[in-house]
């Protein structure tokens, strides 16, 4: 049975180098500055930094090397590339045989590591060491260090070589990109004999390269979700990009294993259980920004299928008047949300960009004076400021369980990623009436079903029509290319199901994307959101509580000002942003 690892403050605690109240402080100044705990220790003065090192190296059961006290052999710089050393903040110490020592301040680093196993073709061993005193043993050193500099080409051709040598080949040059994951320890790893060799074939350099590329290539697309699918005669590797799969890979059957391995490996999954679906997480860093990577592993009939999906915390702080809202909609829903309580529902599938919306909204409202919950399932972005709590139903905590915890957290705002069921529902319900703003999802089509959806559910009539201030139903479109931009006339019989009359409108143009390379030629470059946004006044109210129909309370809705789905596409048909089959596509479902 593997020890559980003491963290850094408990070691530091227990040896009485810090006191409670230190190790507190450094624990909230590390979380505001997002830096680690050792380094802020430092930063405060509470500890010497040679002392966390040794800390560290005891953690984390690896060598640490002092180089005040070790006298360093300039002569080895040269066995790592320059430039290589200064992006990874490392040093090479000593060759042994095919054994490259590497001084590095964070040995967690494993891509960084792969980066330089697969360029330096050894085998790598790291030590840690000071960053300060790297950085300064490299600097005196320098014209050493640039005589050893490779040509940054070589990084592409080599991606490209190991994508060939594989059977395989990406859609598009592969650019450079800094990385940063976690990995599962070696020794939490268990299983059947071929656990250790197979763990041996994602250390070599071809699996790594071609799991960097992938990573690499969907970041540089901006696709959401990577797809990694085994099939009779091979495995696809599909990017959801702009919400519609596109192949950009396939390679030969025997790479699956120790791909899938790979990728397991560095989201802390069990490479050894291929029998049940397994969930994990990667951190990377690529071009200066955060990604999160959500990994998920599914047994399959030619073996296990892996999806992730990209996670980018700028997507989600654009801001409302960056989401394709019209101003007069931008305009009622910040009003909506302004105010101290009630209910406001976000609408859609999965898929139509209820989260970013949401997320826009708190980033909004969020400020020091406000105390912001949410409960999700899972949380895919960690925002500053808000109290972000995750679904874990192994342990008994579920939307509703959580719910009620948040009532005696004195909450001002309550995110609720999903209402799924008539008590969660009810608890949401009850904190919109007693005095806070609850922020939630339903999948429902339009945004008059949001409130006939929560009568379904089983809540009284009088108790949503006094919690439910606005509910807003959503989709996501593909946005014409600006590079291959052209206008072109639409077939007549998709404008008539709009509603449009050519004769009124003879003047009007209609644009689609002619295809080009900058949008993989399918002439969409982006995504944009169509809304319909229902506020509730007092007679639709009234219907709510005497149960109408769904369309007495759609006519209600329209004639308050609501526009739907198919007005709100329309208008940005009208407006060049998109084109009639696209949107059609997006908003003319389940009869509608």
């Amino acid at each position: 049975m593997a020890v559980a690892k003491k963290s850094l403050g408990q070691m530091l605690k227990e040896k009485g180098l810090i006191n409670d109240q230190q190790l507190k402080e450094a624990m909230e100044a590390a979380k505001t500055a997002s830096q680690p705990l050792g380094q802020t220790l430092i930063d405060l003065g509470y500890v010497e930094e040679g002392i966390v090192l040794q800390a560290l190296a005891a953690q984390m059961r690896i060598p640490c090397v002092d180089f005040n006290k070790v006298k360093y052999d300039a002569s080895n710089l040269g066995l790592i590339p320059n430039d290589l050393q200064q992006k990874h903040g490392v040093l090479p110490v000593k060759l042994d045989g095919k054994k490259l020592i590497v001084a590095t301040p964070d040995p967690s680093n494993i891509v960084a590591l792969d980066e330089i196993q697969v360029q330096t073709g050894y085998d790598i061993r790291p030590v840690l060491a000071s960053a300060s005193q790297i950085a300064k043993l490299r600097n005196d050193s320098r014209p050493a260090a640039a005589a050893q500099d490779n040509d940054g080409d070589e990084m592409d051709e080599s991606f490209k070589n190991a994508l060939s040598a594989l059977g395989g080949g990406a859609t598009a040059d592969l650019g450079h990109g800094e990385y940063m994951a976690g990995a599962g320890e070696d020794s939490d790893i268990s299983g059947g004999d071929d656990t250790g060799k197979l763990k041996e074939l994602t250390e070599e350099a071809p699996i790594i390269k071609i799991v960097n590329a992938i990573l690499q290539q969907s970041i540089k697309d901006g696709a959401s979700d990577i797809h990694i699918e085994p099939q009779r005669r091979g495995v696809r590797v599909r990017f959801r990009i702009d919400g519609v799969l596109h192949e950009v890979m396939k390679v030969p059957q025997y790479v699956l294993a120790p791909l899938v391995s790979r990728i397991k490996i560095m989201a802390d999954m069990n490479i050894a259980e291929r029998r049940i679906p397994q969930d994990g997480r990667i951190h990377i860093r690529m071009a200066k920004k955060d990604y999160d990577l959500r990994v998920s592993s599914i047994p399959t009939q030619y073996g296990e299928k892996i999806v992730m999906r990209i996670l980018d915390k700028s997507s989600v702080l654009l801001g409302l008047d960056k989401l394709g809202l019209y101003a007069h909609t931008q305009a009622l829903i910040t009003d909506l949300c302004a105010q101290p309580n009630g209910m406001v529902i976000s609408c859609g599938p999965t898929g139509s960009g209820k989260t970013t919306t949401q997320y826009s909204i708190m980033n909004i409202i969020n400020s020091v004076e406000k105390n912001i919950i949410t409960i999700e399932d899972p949380v895919e972005y960690q925002l500053p400021g808000l109290n972000q709590v995750h679904v874990n139903r192994k342990a008994g905590l579920t939307f509703s369980n959580a719910l009620r915890s948040f009532l005696r957290q004195d909450p001002d705002i309550i995110m609720v990623g999903e209402v799924r069921d008539l008590e969660t529902a009810e608890i949401a319900v009850q904190s919109a009436l007693t005095g806070h703003l609850v922020l939630t999802t339903l999948h429902t089509n339009d945004a008059p079903s949001a409130v006939t959806r929560l009568v379904d559910m089983g809540v009284e009539p009088f108790l949503i029509a006094a919690s439910v201030i606005g509910a807003m139903a959503q989709r996501l479109a593909r946005k014409i290319c600006g590079n291959c931009k052209e206008p072109y006339t639409p077939p007549l019989e998709l404008l008539v199901r709009f509603g449009y009359d050519p004769d009124e409108n003879s003047d009007q143009v209609f644009y689609r994307g002619k295809g080009c390379e900058i949008c993989r030629f399918t002439g969409f470059k982006g995504r944009l959101g169509i809304y319909e946004l229902m506020s509730i006044n007092e007679e639709i109210a009234d219907m709510v509580v005497r149960r109408a129909p769904l369309s007495e309370i759609r006519d209600a809705a329209r004639a308050n000002g609501m526009k739907t789905l198919q007005e709100d596409g329309f208008q940005k048909i009208m407006d060049g942003s998109s084109t009639v089959e696209e949107i059609m596509r997006v908003v003319f479902t389940g009869g509608h």
